[in-house]
């Protein structure tokens, strides 16, 4: 397993293993911002088939297509003026932009589930060398069996995906820690397709309107993290918790003790001192740690719903859904 897991402190090994595993068609684990990514060719669909399989993903849920540049980013997408000042003003970064796909993508249909739009995204860091390296966009989902706790760490990944795929690349643990938020626009209005690690308030901000919320019930799956089921793990999830029943693993905000937590199998702080930003990157790592110690449930106190919380509170609704 270890010989898989290849540091990214050597920039041009890294690179060269990545690129030659891409070449293959074959997916890899990639480190972004937000969280670790399966990363494959998104121009060839046996490279996009592979990360299906690897994930046991429905081919009906779209992927994003990662670039490295606006050059890139062009090529294969048709932005918008609102599109547009958005890109500039948060790439690189945790957002993905749907917008159209531009005539002559290259991006092949399975990476957008026959859709007519394409899901665009400029991440940050290592996996923004490895995409200019490679020439081509890399279709990423997060790097974990589909519906489950999405992975922050490259030992997440190994954990979960290391008997599938060839090379996991480690750059440490994920600053962001929660999936980029997904908006998308509309006849000039702008659409919250999913919240994540970029806070709406700050794209309002730049695109001078609000965003709109869908109704989540009977949506259309038309981006990444729309399922009702999602970031589950293998314990049930119990949501605005106010007290702690025996043998429960309880998550909790803001340093608040909760009645009964003497009893419980676990108990974690998402952030003592009520920090929004750290609990986020804390979310997955933690919900692994708490779903490790063989608890039936999870149970979470209560947090915040503005900023990062809706993102927040978004993966734990999707978490506690009917699977």
């Amino acid at each position: 397993m270890a010989d898989i897991i290849e540091t990214t402190r050597d920039r041009e090994r890294a690179l060269e293993r990545a690129i030659a595993v891409l070449c293959a068609g074959r997916p890899i684990a990639l480190p972004t911002e937000t969280v670790y990514g399966l990363a494959a060719d998104a121009t060839r669909g046996d490279a996009i088939a592979s990360i299906y399989e690897v994930k046991g993903r429905p081919r009906f849920n779209p992927l994003i297509s990662h670039v490295c540049d606006m050059e890139m980013a062009e090529r294969h997408g048709a932005f918008d003026p609102v599109s547009l000042r958005l890109a500039e003003a948060f790439w690189p970064g945790p957002l993905t932009l749907v917008v159209a796909r531009a005539p002559g993508s290259a991006v092949h249909a399975l990476a957008t589930a026959g859709l007519d739009t394409l899901g665009l995204r400029m991440p940050a860091g290592f996996a923004r060398e490895v995409i200019a390296a490679f020439g081509q966009p890399l279709a990423a989902p997060s790097a974990n069996t589909s519906g489950r706790i999405s992975p922050t760490t490259a030992a997440h990944v190994a954990d979960d995906l290391g008997a599938a795929i060839d090379l996991i690349l480690d750059a440490g643990p994920a600053g962001i820690g929660l999936e980029s938020t997904i908006v998308k626009v509309e006849a000039g209005r702008l659409r919250l397709l999913r919240p994540g690690g970029l806070e709406a308030g700050e794209i309002e901000a730049v695109a001078g309107q609000p965003l709109l919320r869908p109704d989540a019930a009977g949506a259309a799956v038309e981006a990444p993290g729309m399922l009702a089921s999602h970031y589950a793990p293998g314990a049930a999830v119990r949501l605005d918790a106010t007290d702690v029943r025996p043998g429960e693993a309880l998550i909790r905000f803001g340093g608040t003790a909760l009645p009964g937590e003497d009893k419980a199998a676990i108990v974690l702080d998402l952030s003592p001192s009520g920090n929004l930003r750290e609990a986020a990157a804390r979310l997955f790592s933690y919900m692994k740690q708490a779903d490790a110690t063989g608890a039936r449930t999870i149970a979470f106190s209560p947090m915040p719903t503005e900023g990062l919380g809706e993102a927040i509170r978004d993966r734990l609704e999707r978490a506690a859904a009917p699977r």
